[in-house]
């Protein structure tokens, strides 16, 4: 099969770090995460916090990841190890470092914290190694310098190799697959269910299944003009990825840039806010949002706002608001962020969720005045507003505040300690 495989155009590995934050907190207590209980979570959080990761020991009992800390059975005593976010970006950046020791930056794609494509083609002749032995060569110098163990997908496209890890290879005991289109046809054709394949939602399943399609084998059978129909240019993706095919590379994904960009700020609040403080919660995340503008001379022309009340009491309220310019104003977009809360919001409803975006941001190009401001008053804002990114910069996030974030419900200074929403130390 290696002599086969040698001849191939193009070879991708897809290495993911096994259950990696809780790798990371056994490795740091000299524990082995196949033989220990453990669950990350933050129990401050009280016990429905969500367990980020749980060891592979936990996995084996049939405790999953995003499960509640209460779901996990009476039984079980697991160590709970509240996340440190800066912790795992020292270990996720010293196992890209071992890559780069092999493989040029151009060809490595960072699919998460925890998960690497990497564009091995021109370094097998190289460090004459066949594609499993280039694999196994990084998989044991990861555990070697971290005591991290991964597992590895191989194939002639990026959706092989990713398909190759997250079906076959976590199965085998070299934690190692490879996959080309004709052993995904052979091997996986017929595999259910269709949500084990990337990209393939569990919605989308039950789309198919209404369509009486159940494999993949079933999408190669179908009229491709009822796919269409029914799914629209996310048919194209579909057709491919039933036959094992897949067109974009690496390159191409460096060389991608789009058109129109958003930004957006969102958080679970640790308990129900009624609908006064969750408003200054809201301008909290307008805020953050707009400095981010300001420190990157970019605009914006429309916000979205989503708001997701306690226990579903309510449906959530999803609120476009397009505005009449493109800014980074803050006094222009809270004004008119807090102009549609109040008017849209449930008075006495309690909520737990909350998110704004910023869409069809781009690079500020000139000043845009509308008929109500002045350039007086946009100069000192826009100036003000530079000063706050300047000095966070220099003295860290909490360095200085809008008096909105010392009243008690206030979140910013909490959620500046964070990465990812989660604890950073």
């Amino acid at each position: 099969m290696m002599n086969m495989v040698m001849k191939m155009e193009r070879i991708y590995l897809c290495i993911d770090l096994k259950t990696f934050y809780a790798s990371v907190e056994c490795v740091e207590r000299g524990l082995d995460p196949f033989k220990t209980d453990l669950v990350v979570a933050d129990i401050t959080r009280s016990k429905g916090a969500i367990c980020l990761a749980v060891s592979p020991k936990m996995k084996e009992r049939g405790i999953r990841n995003r499960c509640r800390i209460w779901e996990i059975p009476k039984e079980v005593h697991p160590i709970i190890a509240k996340p440190r976010m800066k912790k795992y970006m020292e270990y996720a950046t010293s196992i890209y470092g071992i890559y780069l020791k092999y493989i040029d930056k151009e060809d490595i794609h960072p699919y998460s914290i925890d998960e690497m494509f990497l564009d091995v083609t021109s370094y097998l002749r190289l460090y004459h190694k066949t594609p499993i032995e280039m694999g196994q060569m990084l998989m044991e110098e990861i555990y070697r310098k971290t005591g991290i163990s991964s597992a590895c997908g191989i194939g002639t496209n990026l959706y092989l190799a990713k398909v190759a890890l997250d079906i076959l290879a976590k199965k085998e005991t070299s934690h190692i697959a490879y996959l080309d289109e004709k052993r995904y046809q052979e091997l996986l054709w017929n595999h259910v269910p269709l949500t084990d394949f990337w990209r393939i939602s569990t919605g989308t399943e039950a789309h198919l299944h209404k369509l009486h399609i159940r494999t993949m084998y079933d999408i190669t059978q179908t009229d491709e003009k009822l796919l269409y129909k029914e799914f629209g240019v996310n048919a194209f993706f579909l057709i491919d990825h039933a036959w094992g095919r897949e067109d974009c590379t690496i390159a191409d994904i460096k060389k991608y840039h789009p058109k129109a960009k958003s930004i957006s700020n969102s958080q679970i609040l640790f308990h129900d806010y009624s609908t006064i403080d969750a408003r200054v919660v809201l301008t909290e995340m307008v805020d953050d949002l707009v400095l981010q503008l300001i420190e990157e001379n970019k605009v914006t022309r429309g916000i979205g706002l989503y708001i997701g009340y306690s226990k579903d009491t309510l449906p959530s309220l999803k609120i476009n608001i397009k505005l009449k310019e493109a800014t980074s104003s803050y006094r222009t977009i809270i004004k008119r962020v807090l102009e549609e809360y109040d008017y849209h919001i449930h008075e006495n409803a309690l909520v737990r969720r909350m998110g704004v975006t910023f869409f069809d941001v781009e690079s500020k190009t000139y000043e845009q005045l509308n008929l109500f401001s002045t350039l007086e008053e946009e100069k000192k804002d826009s100036k003000l507003e530079k000063v706050m990114v300047s000095l966070k910069h220099r003295f860290g996030k909490n360095a200085i505040l809008r008096a909105t974030s010392y009243q008690k419900c206030a979140m910013q200074k909490e959620r500046n300690k964070l990465i990812g929403g989660h604890n950073a130390e």
